[in-house]
């Protein structure tokens, strides 16, 4: 989406606009003010970002508000960090205090921040890196982040959140630095004497001004931008302007300027292209169950009760054997596969995954999860994933029954340790290089003993007992009973048949009922933009339910009439390839969308997209197995065999 940024006397006229659209925050508690009461501002940390000249970002790191190349000014007696939650500090959010003072309704100009800064040539080239990668500043006033006023193609006035920290590189090869900035805070009044903050704008500027007896003038320094020479020392002065704007913005609606919705139309053409090609998914399945399979089992069952002598030959069986293949394997169809505690694992962590998203969702949607309180959806995520390792440890040792595993000590400890290891191995790899940049992205070592004592103290016992409650349920009995001897396979006549071929075919349906918004998902992860157009990425996640079980069926029927009976693990990695489109898109939108300046920031992007895609492959994956499970089970379950 390209957006045009207005400038500060136009958005001073705005500011009396009402939203056409209403958002309400359940659980957020409004601030209320007095006139002359103290409005705190604070500080978090610097992000690359898009900008209205470049279309790409170079950076996947952040960095402190307070770095020492930055020499912004610090308050008195040092900032002190403001409490986050454990998904806040995960995504990389340092909030701390700042010096700037605002009073509520006392309009300043011209205000020092602190006194004059010498940033040294060495200093300067690591702030003009900063400046060509196009980064943003974050401040956060009454949980409001300040940003910019855009507009966007349709014309409509949105609230981007983050402000540039100077202008990149001119014909000339200099670089300016914003030191000015000209903060407008817009306030509703909710009774006689009291009043919220509904907006906060700021317009930074480039500005060299001079201290004068212990005050800065910002009027001699308008047209006089500060050049940052990387061969010598630098003067600055940070000097900011405050004015306070009425608006008739409730405090309930605050949030709408921020909260835009990107091309709606997009999203809900390809949501009703993705409806549409459910549709036809499930007609096909229908066919295949109502039709198909009726007729077969019906005809089959009338076999096992005629005789053929009678008939005149074996012409029945012969039409059975020629038009319903996936009969003939009925005595090794359960037979178990190769890895039944891998496939056994990774089913229950996949319930895991998939409890843990449906709630997160739906909480979402219902609008308990507000973006005023940072890293809710994380912090929501990563509980919701250590209550549900019961759910992983029962699911993962039902599955294991039912497969005729033996080695149920190693199930009980493997099925708390492959996927969580796994994930927080990559995760601790990745911040290694984080924190090689010294970014604020970096996970301190303290969160990370954190997470270790939640998966210790309380993932593991959860999934221990769900394992052993799963043990001790009665087996799962088999429709029909297994032969000594496996059945031949024969070989696949159709290329398209074969695994890889049919996985990679069949598995870009499920992405496609994800791929749109998965976009906007990136969008906000690595251009540090808010996303919370959950209702549409509800809907997309029960389209992609629907199409990953659909497809799943359709090739295990496919796979059965072809007299193979290798089914579970096929059926797996079959709707679990999504998650390769899931990766090969996220690196064309590499490709489109990021042009990175080091070799470390496309490790770090390559890193978590490739462990995104394999959280999504296990999601997914068992999705396509439970649906094959139940569908394998239903239709041998109607088969009449002694």
């Amino acid at each position: 989406m390209r957006v045009r940024q207005l400038p500060v006397s136009v958005l001073l006229l705005l500011g009396a606009s009402t939203p056409a659209l209403s958002f309400y925050l359940p659980g957020v508690a409004p601030t209320n003010y007095k006139f002359d009461d103290k409005v705190p501002l604070t500080v978090n940390h610097l992000t690359p970002a898009l900008s209205e000249y470049d279309p790409q970002v170079h950076s996947v790191f952040s960095y402190d508000y307070y770095h020492d190349a930055f020499h912004f000014c610090a308050p008195e007696g040092g900032p002190k960090s403001v409490s986050e939650s454990l998904g806040s500090i995960l995504f990389g959010d340092r909030i701390q205090t700042s010096p700037f003072e605002l009073i509520m309704g006392k309009n300043e100009t011209c205000k020092s921040a602190c006194g004059e800064q010498t940033i040294s040539g060495e200093d300067a080239k690591f702030v003009n890196a900063r400046i060509d990668m196009n980064y943003n500043l974050n401040w956060l006033i009454d949980g409001l982040p300040a940003g910019q006023v855009m507009v966007d193609e349709q014309n409509e006035i949105l609230y981007q959140p983050g402000f540039a920290l100077g202008n990149p590189a001119s014909a000339n090869g200099t670089h300016e630095l914003n030191t000015h900035y000209d903060i407008v805070v817009e306030y509703h009044q909710a009774s006689t004497e009291t009043f919220r903050v509904v907006g906060v704008i700021v317009e930074p500027s480039s500005r060299a001004t001079k201290m004068s007896g212990g005050k800065a003038n910002c009027e001699d320094s308008v047209d006089k931008p500060v050049t940052m020479d990387e061969s010598k020392d630098n003067k600055v002065v940070w000097t900011y302007s405050v004015y306070w704007q009425p608006s008739k913005t409730s405090f309930a609606t605050r949030w709408d300027k921020y909260l835009h919705v990107e091309n709606p139309r997009i999203h809900w053409f390809f949501l009703f292209l993705s409806a549409f090609v459910v549709v036809v998914l499930v007609a096909m399945v229908s066919t295949v169950l109502m039709r198909t399979l009726r007729k077969d089992i019906a005809r089959y069952n009338r076999l096992d009760s005629v005789n053929l002598d009678d008939l005149g030959g074996t012409s029945l069986t012969d039409d059975v054997q020629e038009d319903s293949g996936w009969k003939l394997v009925h005595g090794d169809v359960f037979r178990p596969p190769r890895s039944p505690m891998l496939l056994a694992i990774l089913v229950g962590n996949g319930a895991q995954l998939f409890l843990m998203s449906g709630f997160t969702l739906a909480f979402a949607l219902l609008g308990f999860l507000s973006p005023s309180n940072r890293g809710s959806i994380a912090t929501v995520m990563i509980l919701l994933f250590t209550i549900f390792s019961f759910v992983s440890g029962y699911i993962s040792s039902r599955v294991y029954g039912f497969l005729q595993g033996t080695l149920w000590k190693q199930l009980f400890v493997m099925t708390p340790l492959l996927l969580p290891v796994g994930i927080f191995s990559v995760f601790f790899l990745l911040n290694l290089f984080v924190w090689a940049r010294a970014s604020s992205g970096a996970v301190p070592f303290t969160t990370m003993l954190v997470l270790v004592g939640i998966w210790f103290i309380i993932s593991v016992p959860l999934s221990f007992l769900g394992s052993w409650l799963g043990f001790k349920q009665p087996a799962s009995t088999h429709p029909v009973r297994t032969n000594q001897i496996p059945r031949q396979i024969p070989p696949s006549a159709s290329t398209y048949m074969r695994p890889i071929p049919s996985a990679l075919l069949v598995g870009v349906l499920p992405f496609a009922a994800i791929w749109v918004e998965l976009y906007f998902i990136l969008n906000s992860i690595w251009f540090s933009r808010i996303y919370y157009m959950f209702g549409f990425l509800f809907l997309c996640f029960g389209l992609m339910i629907i199409t990953s079980a659909a497809v799943t069926v359709l090739v295990t029927y496919f796979v059965l009439c072809a007299e193979d009976y290798r089914w579970q693990w096929r059926a797996f990695y079959t709707s679990g390839a999504s998650g390769f489109y899931v990766f090969l898109y996220a690196l064309i939108w590499w490709a489109r969308g990021m042009s990175l300046a080091s070799w470390t920031a496309g490790v770090v992007f390559v890193g978590y997209s490739a462990l995104v895609a394999g959280v999504w492959f296990v999601l997914t994956g068992t999705i396509g197995y439970i649906a094959a499970w139940w569908f394998v089970r239903k239709i041998y379950g109607s088969l009449k065999i002694d």
